[in-house]
């Protein structure tokens, strides 16, 4: 059977959902991008309505019709929310449903933000954003990856946590249950308040939102860097030192450890590229994973979720660099 597309590729972040049908050539034949979809968030109604409205507009504006059959030969959905092997089961179920596809492949979408960043088919990513979570294809296939469902599975990172830790400090500063920490006066003045107290009113009452709360990771770099505050220099190091030994328990698991690899870092907190913080993880690589090789995204998820769907059917390099300068930053 002849099918229109290659891979309908679905990156379903925390954030947003992105869309892409591709040919297999590589041509991208269309894209869209909408709100995100997480099903543990949203429930499994509200995210195959979304998903459904933005495959049918990727489809329109290839000029195809979901009411014709199957749109492209393989779906590849990396979705956050998919985090245990009952969830990737139901989602996969679900979406093979729809008819979009001949085959159908579900998994996280950190797995998505790593092959964005690679050419190989195997390496290491890591993905701070709001969260954090990091995952790892081996050479011989084998996946490998952190349940990351916060404090609860060991984890520490990303926008959500470094916030919190900034809000503790500057709460217990002010106070004097702890030592002064310039990240008080930063705080203050970002929100345009006058005391931790209103500041954590705010966040109570939700005046002060998730986005917002999540956008301190700015402040924290700035204050880390201008004041050499030792409080916001120590959170960065310990988000370096994370992402660095995420990255070695992979590399071990998939017998990489040894081998030159490429480790791709991803997500808002670690695509900043902030000097100080790109700095630390590099000492903590050299010291933790000396063969990673530190590489960054310049092609968005939605592009490793195609190529991963590329590498399912055994489409080959010449389509992936097409793909890539036509998506690429």
């Amino acid at each position: 059977m002849t099918f229109p597309a290659a891979v309908l590729a679905i990156d379903g972040g925390n954030s947003k959902t992105d869309v892409a049908l591709v040919a297999t050539d590589g041509t991208l034949l269309a894209r869209t991008r909408g709100p995100a979809a997480p099903a543990p968030t949203v429930g499994m109604d509200e995210c195959l309505r979304i998903l459904g409205e933005l495959t049918a507009k990727v489809a329109h504006d290839a000029g195809l019709s979901l009411g014709d059959g199957p749109i492209a030969q393989h779906t590849a959905a990396y979705l956050a929310g998919v985090d245990i092997p009952q969830e990737e089961a139901q989602m996969c179920q679900a979406l093979s449903a729809q008819g979009w596809s001949a085959t159908t492949a579900v998994d996280n979408d950190t797995f998505a933000v790593f092959r964005a960043g690679t050419m190989n088919h195997w390496g290491v990513g890591v993905v701070s954003g709001a969260g954090i979570n990091a995952c790892g294809i081996g050479k011989d296939g084998t996946r490998a990856r952190y349940l990351a469902i916060g404090e609860t599975t060991g984890d520490f990172g990303g926008g959500g946590d470094l916030s919190n830790a900034m809000i503790w400090w500057a709460f217990r500063a002010e106070d004097g249950r702890e030592r002064p920490t310039a990240m008080l006066a930063a705080i203050l003045d970002h929100y345009g308040l006058p005391s931790m107290h209103d500041v954590a009113i705010a966040l109570h009452l939700g005046d002060i939102t998730t986005d917002e709360r999540l956008d301190l990771t700015r402040v924290l770099f700035r204050v880390a860097a201008e004041t050499a505050d030792p409080i916001a220099v120590s959170l960065v190091d310990r988000q370096a030192r994370e992402v660095a030994v995420m990255a070695r328990q992979l590399l071990r698991r998939l017998d990489l450890i040894d081998v030159e690899t490429d480790v791709v870092l991803g997500g808002g907190v670690l695509t900043s590229r902030d000097p100080m913080l790109t700095r630390l993880i590099t000492q903590w690589m050299a010291r933790e994973a000396p063969h990673g090789r530190m590489t960054f995204n310049d092609v968005p998820a939605v592009t490793g979720a195609a190529l991963l769907g590329f590498d399912h059917l055994g489409i080959g390099r010449q389509a992936e660099e097409r793909l890539r300068a036509d998506m690429r930053f």
